[in-house]
């Protein structure tokens, strides 16, 4: 039986990708190669490589608008390191959210002043910081525009003329936004483009040579851009899967179609949430995620018949992070709404149960 796979990351992808990318791992394209073995200086991973980041802009509305999107290694977490690398001068504001919010100031911080401008780390973050000032004299503003661990999401970005930057790991490509307002956006590929190993990296070109350090070669974005993400051996598979992936969304009418399939999923879900007294929603209403949707079983006597409903239902990867508990349904585009529609019919049932 296939699973409902709610995994938070690596996460669910398309099956028409797991197919064409696992047919490629045996030949590319009828070569007779291996995508894993042919060398990424060949004609067929240029291409690869040069669609992957094409397909990036164009969904995002970023293309001939000075940005360049780069496939990097290293995960979120070094970009923590190379935001503040080549953008941190004096000082940067930033937005504590959440856990790798926190990661993030903490990378920063080894350079200069770095401020938390707004924090809901009183309240165990399941709420979206508001009300908070960014000073015009900071380098940047960095904010993570999904919790995944916490389940909420920014609904809305401030308005600054200091340069924006985003961590979207866990929500890229799944919302109409103006991404112009982003001067630069980072986001690992294992949720809502491709499996782990690979980070996508958007970048207004002229950010960048405003500090004064040296950077290293490797953790330098103008390093990157002059070499079209090929500075040195790339993660062939990731980036090959994330391209099909694109490439499936594309086909499907882009991010605005769906936007309206995963608004679906999330009123479906918090519905259940909502309705059933058995349950509890972990984050404020109003910054609920679209994406992952947290929450608590409110007698944990049932703990166990509800966890055997859910294994018998296929449905696999509820469990919460260990800093809150509970239960997290990460809904990433790739998931359908019939393995949504699963998880609320048990959670149904189990009411009708207890």
């Amino acid at each position: 039986m296939k699973k409902h796979n709610f995994s938070a990351g690596p996460s669910i992808l398309p099956p028409e990708v797991l197919l064409k990318a696992s047919q490629a791992v045996v030949d590319l394209d009828n070569s007779g190669l291996s995508l894993i073995e042919i060398s990424h200086r060949s004609k067929a991973f240029v291409d690869i490589m040069e669609n992957a980041r094409s397909l990036a802009l164009e969904l995002l509305g970023l293309e001939g608008k000075g940005y360049k999107a780069l496939f990097l290694q290293g995960g979120a977490s070094t970009q923590f390191l190379m935001v503040a690398l080549n953008l941190l001068e004096k000082r940067a504001g930033y937005l504590n959210s959440g856990a790798w919010a926190a990661k993030a100031i903490k990378e920063a911080k080894i350079y200069d002043d770095v401020y938390e401008v707004g924090s809901s780390k009183d309240a165990n973050y399941n709420y979206i910081p508001k009300g908070y000032d960014i000073p015009e004299d900071y380098d940047y503003f960095h904010c993570t525009s999904n919790n995944t661990i916490y389940g909420t999401q920014m609904k809305s970005f401030p308005k600054t003329n200091i340069p924006l930057v985003c961590d979207m790991s866990s929500d890229i490509f799944s919302r109409t936004l103006d991404f112009t307002q982003f001067d630069l956006i980072y986001a690992g590929a294992q949720k809502n483009m491709g499996p782990s190993g690979t980070t996508l990296v958007i970048i207004k070109e002229d950010i960048l040579g405003k500090v004064s350090r040296k950077i290293p070669s490797m953790m330098d974005y103008k390093t990157h851009i002059d070499k079209g993400s090929m500075f040195n051996t790339p993660p062939v598979f990731p980036i090959y899967t994330t391209m099909l992936t694109l490439e499936w969304l594309k086909g499907l009418g882009g991010i605005q179609e769906i936007e309206k399939e995963n608004e679906k999923k999330a009123r479906l879900m918090y519905s259940e949430i909502d309705l059933n007294p058995l349950f509890k929603g972990f984050a404020t209403k109003e910054d609920r995620s679209n994406m992952n949707a947290t929450f608590t079983l409110e007698n944990e006597n049932l703990k166990d018949t509800f966890e055997t409903m859910l294994k018998e239902a296929g449905v696999s990867g509820v469990n919460g992070h260990r800093s809150i508990g509970g239960y997290r349904a990460s809904m990433y585009n790739a998931m359908p709404i019939d393995s949504v529609k699963v998880l609320v019919e048990v959670m149904s049932e189990l009411e009708s149960k207890a």
